[in-house]
């Protein structure tokens, strides 16, 4: 029971984020996602459902060596650099269901530190 509200206060706030939110082709939504040991990011057209740009933390040189959140702010750039090829400046930030802290706010400061405006 217990379970099933929680994924259901989940769902509630995700739906209240991306109720706010679109991402277009000029400025596709920035979406992060956290699993318990890797971090992802991606860049969506919500016009088409087409994924522009993602990144993983998978990759070996972002991760090794470094702490999650470390490693979070190492992939902000890396997604940062991968839009910049792609002609993307302009960005929508979704934070799903996570606060805006830890992980999440360094991948958006690393790549708020390369130029990609949110």
């Amino acid at each position: 029971m217990k379970k099933i509200r929680l994924r259901s206060n989940k769902l509630r706030r995700i739906l209240r984020v991306r109720g706010k939110i679109f991402g277009t082709k000029e400025r596709p939504r920035l979406c992060v996602f956290r699993s318990n040991k890797y971090t992802y990011g991606q860049l969506v057209d919500d016009k088409t459902a087409k994924t522009l740009v993602d990144v993983s933390d998978k990759v070996r040189e972002v991760h090794i060596g470094k702490n999650k959140t470390q490693a979070a702010f190492e992939l902000g750039k890396l997604l940062a650099k991968r839009a910049k090829v792609a002609k993307i400046t302009n960005v929508v930030f979704d934070k799903r269901w996570y606060k805006y802290h830890g992980r999440v706010k360094s991948f958006a400061d690393g790549a708020r530190s390369l130029k990609l405006v949110f």
